[in-house]
């Protein structure tokens, strides 16, 4: 693009192009509602007027790739934020045939938050991935921008089979067995109570996990009694402060299962109180699991790749009406860390 004081405007490109400014700014930032032939005129008087160079017409001027939003919870949770990073990176290598990404971060646990951002990106989004939340709002949101066109996916939460939009994430119910197992038999006991920690139960994927947990234990430990399910909303603080009660509460209490993130919340309280007899399982290798694996403090992470999670979710958008499988389950223990 053009620097100095006679930078070529929209103004002198919508001139040359023959066309109104509102298209200009259309085709210059990539918006939807120009056809080809126009699209490409208007480039054309872009490059002809300096307003951008060669490499940006190829760029901006190669076969419309998909513009895709994706969306995300804000705080703390360090999976989300890891899977923000890996979004970044894709859109700072990406080539001329790549999806034009971007990526937000909505407000947690905000119904009416996500539901406004799904209207806002299909603004200019081709198709958008999103953390969802089952609620009503968001569920009339994405039924309403999916019905003007654009392309949706669920990233690890899901909407619910009545929504009918395509999810890629894990089987989480099988997921909550699966730690249910992990803590049952990790644990050795025939008595001693064990604790559920879920950032909310809004999220498909947490009472999902839950579901499967609880299924799991009375199944094949009855023994074992559930001492309730305590929200920490993704967050180190309240994790830790709901840790530190369960650990006063329940002195048989024998392990914890962490559906959602921030994880650690609950291993600072667990080393602070000298507590590495309880089977902790949690979600997402990340460096504060990581070190909570090598250090003892967890027993297993259950994890989803978020590079195979970001790439599996652009193939499904680039292949409408595709219903992808669950993806692949990755158990880490301190022996077998990448």
């Amino acid at each position: 693009m053009a620097d100095g004081a006679d930078k070529p405007l929209l103004t002198d490109i919508a001139a040359r192009a023959g066309v109104s400014m509102a298209t200009v700014d259309r085709v210059v930032n990539r918006r939807k509602g120009v056809s080809e032939r126009t699209r490409r005129r208007v480039l054309e008087a872009a490059r002809a007027v300096g307003y951008l160079g060669d490499d940006e017409v190829l760029r901006i001027g190669a076969e419309r790739a998909l513009n895709v939003t994706v969306l995300l919870p804000a705080g703390t949770n360090p999976y989300l934020r890891l899977l923000g990073d890996r979004v970044r990176a894709r859109i700072d290598r990406a080539g001329a045939g790549d999806p034009f990404l971007r990526c937000y971060f909505i407000e947690s646990f905000n119904a009416a938050a996500l539901a406004d951002a799904l209207r806002k990106s299909a603004e200019w989004s081709d198709a958008i991935a999103f953390f969802a939340i089952e609620h009503p709002e968001v569920r009339a949101a994405a039924a309403e921008v999916e019905g003007q066109g654009t392309r949706l996916v669920t990233l690890v939460s899901n909407l619910g089979d009545r929504a009918g939009v395509a999810h890629v994430g894990l089987d989480n119910h099988a997921v909550g067995r699966t730690a249910g197992l992990l803590v049952g038999r990790l644990a050795g006991r025939d008595r001693g109570a064990v604790a559920l920690v879920a950032g909310s139960r809004n999220y498909r994927a947490h009472s999902d996990r839950e579901a499967g947990f609880l299924s799991l234990i009375d199944e094949m430990f009855p023994g074992l009694s559930l001492v309730g399910l305590r929200e920490g909303h993704d967050d180190a603080a309240e994790n830790y402060r709901h840790t530190l009660a369960l650990l006063d509460q329940q002195p048989d209490l024998v392990g914890i299962y962490n559906v959602g993130g921030s994880s650690g919340g609950i291993t600072r309280a667990l080393r602070e109180r000298g507590r590495g007899d309880v089977v902790f399982i949690g979600h997402g290798l990340t460096e504060d699991t990581r070190r909570a694996l090598l250090d003892g403090t967890m027993d297993a992470v259950l994890d989803q790749d978020p590079s195979v999670l970001l790439d599996r979710a652009l193939q499904t958008l680039a292949e409408p009406g595709a219903r992808p499988d669950p993806l692949k389950l990755d158990i880490y223990f301190r022996e077998n860390l990448p």
